[in-house]
């Protein structure tokens, strides 16, 4: 044993003996066995991790020249583009990643619809998920208005009136959160501590006991089948089980560097992917007295929008919209307990679940198309519909379609025919 390596040796124990490192390398690496028949979905909850840690990064990078004062703050955004040695490409990063941590967050959850993720005995790793989802849309809802240009200043003024439609106690929200009675340099405070220190602390904490749950039940696979039940009787290893490190944390870099390539090439080709990642009217400094001609929400919030466009009103207030919206968010929480299929895996459900996934699935999508359309330009389609315009049209039917495929779950799921599950993963 050479010198190093006794030494080497001698201060991880010393650091043993006082914090349980090789214990949790152990448990969450090393000896944390996962089924040995993941496939690629499976990147994405390393992914989403990677990003969290990108954008925690440059966020750091860019509070050091950011103002977050309502006559300072576009002008920082400006120089920090302009004169901070490679503060374009930070600051890029950074909102590029806001972008794909929507889209792998959004293909994460996908995941779990396919493969029962949500399903016994992970239902308080989903609640996690959820709670990690909600308090991502508040982070990028915060975020959204620091750089004060038109779009943030009338999207946060749209957004937080929203929370005046509540009945009683919406007007005293709304106040609470613009600090103010319009959006203004108490709202953009506010904000910035919201975005820079309290939800980033939220978020952290809720992906610790994401990591922490999932790791003591064990990870789902695309069978659906739990791997600890069958166990060698000698070493007590799970038979279809493999260590996590060095097989999962090796076939992981592969989708990191598939990842880092799309990512690299947003940034240097195209940093606002024709205004979806970085509208046109967020270059113009915020003016109060001067609406854009359309107000929407940035691409990742559209569905949700959508379906807050297409309920109608109750006279003149906007509640039931907000409603619905709040509900479309929220009930991803409630899957462990509608779902009352017999099997997990999309693999052994049947025609029924499919169709309505796959309808989901659409719903979905046009959603969030119809949300980035003006909503004065709709009824250039609905001549021929009297009053009604096509696209409200099909974003109601698109929203009944949406809440549907989760209200109905406990009724198709339990009368959906299945296939016998094997008793070992197939690969």
């Amino acid at each position: 044993m050479s010198l190093f390596t006794k030494k080497t040796e001698e201060l991880l124990g010393w650091v043993d003996a006082r914090f349980p490192l090789t214990s949790n390398v152990k448990a969450h690496l090393t000896e944390y066995y996962a089924p040995k028949n993941f496939n690629f979905w499976y990147f994405f909850g390393s992914l989403a991790l990677l990003v969290l840690v990108l954008q925690i990064v440059t966020g750091i990078f860019l509070t050091m020249h950011y103002k977050p004062e309502a006559d300072l703050a576009f002008a920082s955004v400006e120089y920090i583009m302009r004169d901070v040695p490679w503060g374009w490409l930070i600051r890029y990063m950074h909102s590029t990643g806001a972008s794909l941590f929507f889209v792998v967050v959004y293909l994460h959850m996908f995941r779990g619809l396919l493969y029962g993720s949500y399903r016994n005995p992970r239902e308080l790793i989903w609640l996690f998920g959820v709670g990690i989802f909600l308090a991502l849309m508040g982070e990028a809802f915060f975020g959204y208005l620091l750089p004060w240009g038109q779009m943030s200043y009338w999207g946060a003024q749209v957004i937080t009136s929203l929370f005046g439609t509540v009945p009683f106690i919406g007007p005293d929200i709304a106040e609470w959160l613009r600090g103010d009675y319009l959006t203004s340099d108490a709202t953009l405070n506010r904000f910035f501590a919201f975005h820079v220190i309290a939800l980033p602390l939220v978020i952290l904490g809720l992906v610790a006991a994401h990591i922490l749950a999932l790791h003591e039940v064990g990870s789902n696979n695309p069978d659906g089948i739990e791997i600890k039940k069958l166990k060698d009787k000698k070493t007590g290893i799970p038979l279809d089980g493999i260590p996590f490190h060095p097989y999962y944390s090796v076939k992981d870099l592969v989708g990191v560097v598939v990842f880092l390539m799309v990512f690299a090439a947003i940034i240097f080709f195209a940093p606002d992917m024709g205004g979806y990642f970085l509208e046109a009217n967020n270059f113009v400094p915020a003016d109060p007295l001067v609406t854009p001609a359309h107000i929407a929400p940035t691409w990742y919030f559209t569905p949700y929008y959508s379906i807050l466009r297409a309920v109608p009103p109750i006279g003149i207030s906007q509640f039931p919209g907000v409603a619905a919206m709040g509900l479309s968010v929220v009930i991803f929480a409630l899957l462990p307990w509608l779902d009352r299929s017999p099997v997990k895996s999309i693999r052994y459900k049947g025609n029924l679940y499919k169709a309505w996934l796959a309808a989901f699935v659409v719903s979905f999508l046009i959603l969030g198309y119809l949300g980035t359309i003006p909503a004065d330009t709709y009824g250039q389609f609905g001549a021929w519909l009297g009053k009604a315009d096509i696209a409200t049209v099909v974003a109601r039917i698109c929203s009944v379609v949406y809440f549907a495929f989760f209200f109905l779950m406990p009724w198709y799921s339990k009368k959906d025919k299945t296939k016998p599950v094997p008793e070992r993963v197939t690969g």
